[in-house]
């Protein structure tokens, strides 16, 4: 039986380098982005290196895309031992000038879908016989999970709220054999955006002050590894420079 590392916003950053960290490991990195076509490289990059990868177009705000996504690996791959929820909705905007259609878009992407999936996959965790670990659910947050920014009104509220649900989820399934985590990303990360729109931060690189995807990717490894008597719930990972 495959063992399925799922990766709910498998983007070309941080979503793709933990969907890789798995397949390395022997998992088989199933990834989601609502445009398969943005998928090919990544699953070809874990295929070239010996990997397997499967990818799925999928709305993570949708719950009928949802729960067909879920019975879909479930019933054709495998298990899903390993969820990530590392959906990104990081769109600024003066609380003057915000609209309800794109606050509540952004609670949909950084939270509903959080909700959607995290319920849909531990239904099936929690039904594993034994009692034992039966599954990890990790959660993507970021700086705004702490403290609201000025311009990033929407942005807080959604990942506050996505931080709330690990919360819950994580004292109600914890005693059923599941690991939820939620991991504070508080920085700039390696990515195409930072280096064409902040080339002062993106310099900061060569002194390690911004983050590696690929590091990140080893601290999801390492929570999904913990043994039951020592989980984390809540990691936070910075650049050694960062303010916090």
């Amino acid at each position: 039986m495959e063992k399925v590392a799922l990766v709910i916003g498998a983007g070309d950053s941080t979503g793709g380098a933990i969907a890789r960290r798995f397949a390395r490991e022997g998992y088989t990195a199933c990834a989601t982005r609502r445009s398969l076509d943005k998928l090919q490289p990544l699953l070809d990059q874990i295929r070239a290196d010996g990997g397997t990868a499967h990818g799925f177009a999928s709305d993570a705000r949708r719950e009928e895309e949802v729960v067909a996504l879920i019975e879909q690996i479930e019933s054709t791959v495998g298990p899903i031992e390993v969820m990530v929820f590392n959906i990104g909705a990081n769109v600024p905007c003066s609380v003057l000038d915000e609209t309800a259609r794109k606050y509540f878009k952004i609670w949909e992407m950084a939270c509903l879908g959080g909700f959607l999936n995290g319920r849909e996959v531990a239904k099936r965790m929690v039904a594993r016989p034994g009692d034992g670990h039966k599954g990890t659910i990790i959660f993507t947050g970021a700086t705004a999970s702490l403290r609201g920014s000025a311009n990033f009104a929407a942005f807080a509220g959604a990942k506050h709220a996505l931080r709330a649900l690990a919360q819950s989820m994580a004292r109600e399934l914890g005693p059923r054999g599941i690991h939820v985590a939620h991991v504070v990303v508080d920085g700039a990360i390696d990515t195409e955006f930072i280096r064409g729109n902040f080339p002062l931060r993106y310099a900061l690189k060569d002194s390690d002050g911004i983050l590696n995807p690929d590091h990140i990717a080893d601290s999801y490894w390492m929570l999904h590894r913990q043994p039951r008597d020592a989980w984390t719930h809540e990691l936070d990972l910075r650049p050694w420079m960062e303010k916090f």
